[in-house]
C-alpha cells in the first residue's frame, strides 16, 4: 500500500506544524481523499474514515467557536479518539489551545494555511492522488516531445537513451532513463516520473553517467509527465512484416489504461530521434482529428471511384 509522510504533504503545501513536538516524518496519510468534519463536530460519526486527512474551514470553525464549552471538550476528545492522519485549519484560523494539547497526546498533527478552505482542498486533493496512486517502475526512458509524453521501451542497448540524448539537443525535454515510475492518477491519465535517486541523469554505454541538468540546462529536464504514447524499439527482422499505413491504432496496456504503442525496428541509419518527433507529432495531429494515413485512404479510394466512371463501357458485336 501507498503512503506519505505527513512531513511532506506539509512541505509541499507550506503548511506550518502547530504540534511542534510531534516528528511528522513518523505521520502517515494512505488515502488520497479529505474529510471536511462539520458532521463529526455535530456528533454524527457513521461513515467516518480515520484514514482521511481533516481539513477545517470557516463553517467548522466558527461553529466551533459558538459550541458550549463543556460539549466542545466532549467533542475534542471523541475528535482524537477517532484518529486521523492529520488535522490542516485553513484560512490561518488558529485552533484552541485544547484542541491542540489533546492532539499532541494522541500523536495527531495540526496543520495551518493562510490559504482558503477551497484552495488547500483541492490542491491536496490532487497532490494525494498523484503520489498515491497505483504504481509500477517500467525499464524505459520518458521524453517530453512537443508537449506529448513518449515512453520508449526496449532491450538494454538496443539506443534508448542515445535516441534521448538527441531529443534533448533538439529542443525536448527528459523526465526519466533507464527506471521510469508510472502512476495511474486516473482511469485516463498515466503520469511518468523519476526515482528521486536517478533524476536528470543518463547512462551512456562507454561514456558513464551524464547530469543532463547540468550539462545541457534546466530546460531540458521535467519532474512528471502524462503518458501519451509508447514507442517499442526492437531489432530489425527481414521476415517481419511492420505496420506501413498505420490506420489501426494499437494499444498497450499499464494499470489497466491503454495507450497508443508503435513498434519501431532499429537498423543502422535510421535516425531514431528524428522518427520520434513525427511519431510525437502525428500522434498530436490525430488527437486533434486528422489522420494521415485515413487521409491516403480516402485519396485512393476517390481516385478508384473516379477511374471506374471515366473507363467507356464495353460494346459488344
Amino acid at each position: 500500500m501507498n503512503k506519505v509522510k505527513v512531513s511532506t504533504l506539509a512541505r509541499k503545501m507550506n503548511l506550518e506544524n502547530l504540534t511542534g513536538k510531534l516528528d511528522l516524518e513518523k505521520t502517515f496519510i494512505t488515502s488520497p481523499d479529505i474529510n471536511r468534519p462539520a458532521l463529526q463536530f455535530a456528533g454524527f460519526w457513521d461513515y467516518y474514515d480515520p484514514s482521511r486527512i481533516q481539513i477545517v474551514g470557516l463553517v467548522e470553525y466558527v461553529y466551533l467557536q459558538k459550541m458550549d464549552p463543556e460539549r466542545r471538550t466532549s467533542m475534542y476528545r471523541d475528535f482524537v479518539e477517532k484518529g486521523t492522519p492529520g488535522i490542516i485549519f485553513a484560512r490561518s484560523q488558529y485552533p484552541d489551545e485544547e484542541l491542540l494539547r489533546l492532539a499532541e497526546d494522541a500523536g495527531i498533527p495540526i496543520l495551518l494555511t493562510e490559504q482558503s478552505t477551497s484552495i488547500i482542498t483541492a490542491e491536496v486533493i490532487r497532490w494525494l492522488h498523484v503520489q498515491l496512486a497505483p504504481m509500477i517502475s517500467i525499464h524505459g526512458v520518458l521524453v517530453d516531445v512537443y508537449g506529448e509524453g513518449v515512453l520508449i521501451t526496449g532491450e538494454s542497448g538496443i539506443g534508448k537513451s542515445e535516441a534521448a540524448i538527441e531529443l534533448i539537443k533538439r529542443g525536448h525535454r527528459l523526465v526519466s532513463d533507464d527506471v521510469v515510475e508510472i502512476r495511474k492518477v486516473s482511469d485516463d491519465s498515466l503520469i511518468g516520473s523519476a526515482p528521486e535517486i536517478t533524476r536528470h541523469f543518463i547512462e551512456l554505454r562507454g561514456i558513464g553517467i551524464i547530469d543532463v541538468k547540468t550539462l545541457f540546462g534546466v530546460e531540458c529536464v521535467k519532474n512528471t509527465q502524462a503518458i501519451d504514447l509508447v514507442i517499442q524499439l526492437e531489432d530489425w527482422r527481414k521476415e517481419t512484416e511492420y505496420d506501413r499505413m498505420g490506420i489501426e491504432d494499437q494499444y498497450i496496456e499499464y494499470l489497466g489504461n491503454k495507450v497508443v504503442c508503435h513498434h519501431l525496428p532499429v537498423r543502422p541509419g535510421r535516425n531514431l530521434a528524428i522518427i520520434v518527433e513525427a511519431a510525437a507529432v502525428n500522434h498530436r495531429q490525430k488527437k486533434m482529428g486528422y489522420n494521415a494515413a485515413y487521409e491516403l485512404y480516402q485519396r485512393v479510394q476517390d481516385n478508384l471511384t473516379r477511374r471506374e466512371k471515366d473507363e467507356p463501357d464495353e460494346f459488344f458485336y
